[in-house]
């Protein structure tokens, strides 16, 4: 085994190698968030002596990861908390060698913004490393500490930790062998909706050059005077003021991850919808960015269409079928009548029986599949189009529609469903409890990888560019595109 060594500005990292790749595991891209840093702007790296073993992954973000029933979704999200104070760090995997102006991935994780690490097995990113490509995974701070806008503290810090990320991707890549201007952001679920607001952020232009967004958009975003609400909420659970005393009177542990899932029970009573009636992230999540600050002057989409991304090529797409993967493993789609169909739906938007009868309840089509139907279209696809249409620059959407076998096959497309594919790592989702079933096809994760490797390399895609008028969307699957029509959540949503 080998020890490669790369001497940055702060001090000599050392990671691990077999002669093929090289890895970097936990190297600090700002100072550790605690003390008095805790509720500041990311902070810069504090330099060492000596070389720093970065073999290993190190702590991550506060959390707590609950088990899904007959599913292991911990390839996807982690095993959970590993507590330390030095967790803003990423990951880089590299190709072994000499060879400089590699194109350079760096990828975000999902979680609700409140769970998942750099290290959840199923993105590796040793397989695009094996294909030539330097790939960056980063931590950022999540829940409390990332995404509450406490009143004294600056708001959106865990997209500002990804900004830090980033830019220190732009000072120090070169170093091991990547191209700082070609570099192509990827990431799922909250990882997604950060980039999709990353991309509408004047304090990330030029960062990137462009972005693969899977199952987002940028639309999951708050008013602060909303987002208020949250803060109201969480600090009468702590018993704290709610400040940022109050807040920096808690450390983070046991008593703030439950005040978190407490508020992110569906049966808290909470209303985190906008002037228009909507809850954007329909009860999904309570904590996400917030729109009015520096970082997102307007919304994402009032900013693309002021032509904020035109420079940025967008690679975006969506699952067939995202809300299985939350609603099929809890038997919840099944035991749904009308009356609580309605109810659920009713919370996050108006016109709610509508939207139902729209989606074939009472025309031979069970309640909680209707829901389900509807919610696919108003959570992600169709918020995902929108974000596409509104994009300035090149843009390609395209639809994972490959159905896994788990639950008797209907847990099919579902959300995160891509992952596995996108990062060739097909064998931490199978098995009797696999993401993908027993027997996942290898043909398509090695398709659908070298797109992925091939757009960060190049820009280029085999397929026509998506636009409001052709609607071009590319199934992976299937090899085939075809123009879409519009669906019909877009009579219910902005």
């Amino acid at each position: 085994m080998e020890s490669p060594v790369i001497t940055l500005s702060a001090g000599a990292v050392r990671g691990a190698g077999d002669g093929i790749i090289e890895r970097f595991i936990g190297i600090p891209y700002a100072a550790p968030p605690v003390g008095e840093r805790r509720f500041l702007e990311p902070q810069p790296v504090e330099p060492w002596q000596g070389e720093r073993d970065c073999t290993e992954p190190g702590p991550n973000a506060p959390q707590r990861v609950r088990d899904f029933p007959g599913l292991d979704v911990h390839i996807l999200i982690g095993e959970g908390w590993i507590e330390g104070d030095d967790y803003l760090t990423l990951n880089i995997w590299r190709p072994a060698g000499k060879a400089a102006g590699r194109p350079v991935m760096v990828f975000i994780h999902g979680g609700g913004f409140v769970v998942g690490s750099k290290d959840a097995p199923v993105q590796d990113g040793g397989t695009f490393a094996r294909d030539g490509v330097i790939c960056v995974a980063i931590n950022y701070r999540m829940g409390i500490d990332g995404f509450l806008p406490i009143p004294g503290v600056p708001t959106n810090l865990g997209l500002r930790d990804q900004i830090a990320a980033l830019t220190w991707v732009q000072d120090n890549i070169a170093a091991f062998g990547g191209d700082p201007a070609n570099v192509t952001l990827f990431g799922e679920s909250a990882g997604a909706m950060s980039i999709a607001n990353l991309i509408a952020s004047p304090l990330a232009k030029g960062l990137f050059r462009r972005a693969i967004i899977e199952s987002g958009h940028g639309s999951m975003t708050r008013d602060i005077p909303v987002a208020q609400q949250l803060v109201d909420k969480i600090a009468k659970l702590l018993g704290v003021s709610a400040d940022k005393a109050g807040f920096a009177s808690v450390p983070p542990g046991d008593r703030t991850i439950a005040a978190v899932e407490k508020v992110n029970l569906p049966t808290t009573r909470l209303d985190l919808r906008d002037a228009t009636g909507l809850e954007p992230v329909f009860g999904i999540s309570r904590f996400v960015p917030v729109h009015g600050d520096d970082v997102l002057p307007q919304r994402p989409l009032d900013a693309l269409r002021g032509g904020a991304s035109a420079g940025v090529d967008v690679l975006i797409g969506t699952n067939a079928e995202e809300m299985n993967l939350y609603l099929v493993p809890t038997g919840v789609r099944d035991k749904l009548g009308k009356l609580l169909s309605w109810f659920v739906l009713r919370r996050s938007i108006p016109k709610a029986w509508a939207i139902l009868k729209t989606y074939g309840m009472g025309a031979g089509k069970k309640p909680g599949q209707a829901l389900t139907d509807a919610m696919n279209d108003l959570v992600f696809r169709w918020p995902a189009r929108r974000f596409a249409e509104e994009h300035q620059g090149r843009t390609h959407f395209y639809e994972f529609d490959w159905r896994s076998p788990m639950f008797g096959g209907e847990l099919g497309a579902a959300h995160g469903m891509e992952l596995p594919f996108v990062f060739d790592t097909l064998d931490v989702a199978t098995g009797e409890q696999g993401l993908c079933g027993t027997n996942p096809p290898q043909e398509l994760a090695t398709r659908i990888h070298a797109l992925w490797v091939q757009y960060a390399t190049d820009g280029t895609l085999p397929w026509p560019e998506f636009d409001r008028t052709s609607r071009q969307v590319h199934r992976l699957s299937a090899g085939e595109t075809s123009s879409e029509p519009v669906m019909p959540a877009a009579a219910f949503l902005p």
